[in-house]
């Protein structure tokens, strides 16, 4: 690893005030580059003030997938503030965009979702539950921070690009409504990423790395089905209605049913989603809706095939009709080797933030709380290892990255702003997103990022092995075929009604950086506010 200092004393030189010659970077020495690497690493940490505000701004928004509207203002604003062209609305999704800035290639796409978790609100910095309202959405998977990382890390290259005479673009996007797989696939399919020359991906973690392969994780499809009967008197005459909800019932238990005859690496989950009025009336429409996981296209569709045969033998007991909607989807994922072993380089020159004691004793205080270990914070940065014998794989959660990643080479970094052993998905999960824990990993992951960028700029050689193992390696024999058909449409009804329930409480929180200066501040909170003995 990198050590600042002797690498200042080895330099011998200041690093902001460096300027290259465009034409200079191909035949630049190793020193001459690692010049340029720490100017950059100097110039993110400068914006550590943007990094805060940016964070703390989207926790205090929360908003859930396909309704990321203040989240997506917020963003845009900045990007057009700095001189990006937005077209909104990308793929028929009110909240999706797509920023640009720059002049040829190469193109490089950055992403990173912005969407968050039912009933996850959350005190930031607080180790218990304590919520912000009670019942309300919040960002219990730390998707407020993965966009700070990217939109920083590209502000920072862009100054350096205008400043050298660097030709290029940029392009930022967000992932809306990653939490229902809902959007990635409708931009591959919508031709968003046909000009792109590699995509640098984001992710919260608590540790900080990237990988290359395939094998870590499940893609999915996620399918509602609809069944139709006839409602009556469910006492005065049941026999003339035909129950909808029984045929959800009945397909809920095939399922389950089969799960015992299906491979480890496989994973079904499904939520009733409407279930009937009312008791005493035969419920004439209802609805469940699963994930279809496994660990590839074969088996994916497997898997829904298999429940588009429960849902027939489910309508057939119960003398209904029913119907299917996509709501989302997402390929296994496949993360380029090249980009992922250069991107490695750039976290270990980076390093892991130093935690200081109200840090460790904040994630100390939660992980006591929810049963685990108190480790504290990670220190040290993850191993990059090979990807995982696929017939050992037993499968996982899923991000629709994947589809992209099958259309032009694709990394994620995962940046060290949570506290590890966390359940997922849930209030603990937004305890320190808003606290100097996320604000320091995230400025780390912001630092990284730009060197990720700046190295897919200039190096005309990392472009090139980065396409020689897409196109030798990763789709050599393993073609993308979509999960979503033609008439699939991206699911933009979903979470109106919960986000139309709290949003009026929750504006009373968005955060106000012109008169506090910490969104802990603003709440009150003292950091970190644990448990007393």
């Amino acid at each position: 690893m990198f050590k600042r200092k002797v690498l200042n004393t080895f330099i011998g030189l200041a690093m902001t005030s460096l300027t290259f010659s465009a034409s200079a970077f191909e035949d630049m020495s190793q020193v001459e580059r690692m010049q340029a690497k720490m100017s950059l690493i100097d110039a993110v940490g400068a914006k550590a003030k943007q990094v805060q505000v940016m964070n703390d701004m989207i926790f205090s928004f929360g908003e859930l997938g396909f309704q990321e509207f203040e989240t997506s203002a917020y963003l845009t604003k900045i990007l057009e503030d700095n001189g990006f062209t937005i077209e909104r609305g990308i793929s028929g999704i009110p909240t999706a965009w797509m920023a640009t800035w720059g002049d040829g290639g190469p193109v490089i796409a950055l992403g990173s979702d912005i969407d968050g978790i039912p009933k996850a609100s959350q005190k930031p910095g607080v180790a218990y539950h304590d919520p912000i309202i009670e019942g309300a959405p919040g960002h219990g998977e730390g998707h407020n921070s993965g966009q700070v990382v990217n939109i920083v890390a590209a502000l920072t290259v862009k100054e350096f690009m205008e400043k050298n005479d660097i030709k290029g673009t940029i392009k930022i996007w967000p992932g809306v409504a990653e939490e229902q797989l809902g959007t990635k696939a409708y931009y591959v399919r919508d031709g968003y990423f046909k000009d792109v020359d590699a995509v640098l991906f984001s992710h919260v973690s608590n540790s900080f790395s990237t990988s290359w392969g395939a094998g870590r994780g499940n893609g999915l499809v996620s399918v509602q089905y609809d069944f139709f009967g006839e409602s009556a008197h469910s006492a005065g005459s049941p026999w003339r209605g035909r129950s909808a909800l029984d045929a959800v019932e009945l397909m809920s238990v095939g399922v389950n049913y089969r799960r015992e005859h299906l491979r480890l690496s496989q994973r079904m989950h499904s939520i009733i989603v409407d279930g009937g009025d009312q008791p005493n009336v035969v419920p004439s429409k209802a609805s469940i809706w699963y994930f279809f996981r496994e660990t590839d296209f074969p088996h994916i569709k497997a898997l829904w095939e298999i429940g588009d045969k429960m849902a027939e033998g489910a309508s057939l007991m119960s003398n209904t009709s029913w119907s299917s909607t996509v709501l989302g989807s997402a390929w296994p994922q496949h993360m380029n080797k090249a980009i992922a072993e250069n991107a490695y380089e750039n976290i270990k020159m980076v390093g892991m933030p130093e935690w200081s004691a109200d840090d460790i004793a904040l994630a100390k205080a939660l992980q006591s709380e929810i049963g685990v270990e108190p480790e504290g914070l990670k220190t040290e940065l993850n191993e990059l290892t090979d990807p995982p014998d696929p017939k050992k794989n037993t499968g996982g959660g899923s991000d629709d990255i994947g589809d992209i990643s099958w259309q032009v080479p694709t990394i994620t970094l995962r940046y060290p702003a949570n506290i590890p052993n966390l359940p997922g998905h849930n209030w603990s999960n937004s305890v320190a997103m808003a606290t100097p824990i996320a604000h320091k990993g995230v400025l780390a992951g912001a630092k990284a990022q730009a060197l990720n960028l700046f190295d897919l700029l200039t190096n005309d050689a990392l472009m090139d092995a980065a396409w020689d193992y897409y196109k030798e390696v990763q789709t050599k024999e393993d073609k993308y075929t979509p999960l979503l058909r033609p008439k699939d449409k991206p699911a933009i009804h979903l979470n109106k009604g919960i986000m139309a329930t709290y949003k009026a409480e929750m504006e009373k929180f968005y955060y106000n950086p012109e008169k506090y200066d910490t969104y802990l501040e603003q709440l009150g909170i003292e950091y970190p506010t644990v448990k007393k003995p």
